[in-house]
């Protein structure tokens, strides 16, 4: 196993090393345009195929895996205009700048140099390490931007969603997709001194994430889009992304009475875990919500193989 991985290693090496022989080794080059290159592509590309399905119903197998079925289906076209115009203006008009802002701040970090990619125990490591610090960035972040005095200001314009769609991630107020988006994730980068290579994993990872957790589907063998779509349709529970923050909080205490929190896994069945825990015979809650309701039903057991 061991010399597996110093294979692979050493595969991986060559290929970057014949990358920067082909594009140079300016650091800027991949911390600024590359990494941005990186987010638009993998934001549209994922965002766009969810896209395709939200407008037009096709394949209608995946249908079957709608959180909240009937609703969005098809979104209506005149609501994805204002979208489109302010997730662009969030990653070009906000989002450049602020890469090369970032930039300068990885000059003054004095991350890995660009040829030498880290050990594969290194990147794990830093992964996990950003996955923590983005859980505590975002969820205080995001309680924050909840505050009455903040939220009809900022926040309020995101939720407009409260059934999301995969390319509303983003639709956000600019100062909102600094705050709550661009900080945890960059944070993490910086604090671990993340190679570029590493930052760009982790990015990716970041940005499907918030896709899939936006979509409104509950796909087989992908993390659980239930919890976040639960806080946009109640908007006072789930501020975080793990939901370990939630927990010690308590900012998840309706969300755990809910068939919803029973559907909170990685299913690993093609059959829609909605109907393997049907919403049937369910009882609506009253009080604790902004606009609608939702059940609380008896446990069922965690997992389906």
């Amino acid at each position: 196993m061991h010399r597996c991985w110093m294979f692979a290693g050493d595969y991986l090496q060559a290929q970057w090393n014949r990358l920067i022989d082909t594009f140079g080794d300016d650091p800027a080059l991949y911390w600024i345009y590359g990494t941005t290159l990186l987010a638009f592509v993998t934001y549209w590309f994922v965002g766009g195929l969810f896209l395709i399905v939200d407008l037009t119903g096709f394949p209608s197998f995946i249908r079957r895996y709608k959180i909240q079925p009937g609703v969005n289906e098809p979104v209506a076209k005149i609501r994805i205009l204002p979208v489109l115009f302010q997730v662009l203006f969030n990653q070009i008009v906000v989002g450049l700048p602020l890469a090369y802002g970032f930039y300068r701040l990885v000059v003054w970090r004095q991350v890995p140099e660009l040829r030498q990619l880290p050990s594969f125990r290194t990147a794990f490591g830093q992964l996990l390490t950003m996955i923590v610090i983005e859980e505590i960035g975002f969820y205080y972040s995001h309680r924050l931007l909840h505050h009455p005095s903040i939220y009809r200001f900022v926040h309020k314009r995101h939720h407009e969603w409260q059934a999301p769609i995969a390319i509303v991630s983003i639709y956000c107020h600019p100062l909102e997709h600094v705050l709550s988006n661009l900080l945890p994730i960059v944070s993490g980068i910086l604090i671990v001194g993340a190679h570029v290579f590493v930052a760009k994993i982790w990015i990716f990872i970041a940005i499907v994430n918030t896709l899939n957790s936006h979509s409104g589907y509950h796909l087989p063998f992908a993390m659980s889009p239930e919890m976040h779509d639960f806080h946009h349709l109640k908007f006072t529970e789930c501020y975080g992304i793990l939901g370990a923050l939630d927990f010690i909080h308590g900012t998840d205490r309706l969300f755990r009475q809910t068939k919803a929190y029973q559907r909170n896994i990685i299913s690993f069945n093609l059959k829609p875990l909605r109907e393997l825990i049907s919403d049937r015979d369910q009882d609506l809650l009253e009080g604790e919500t902004c606009s609608a309701s939702d059940s609380v039903l008896p446990k069922v057991p965690k997992t389906f193989l």
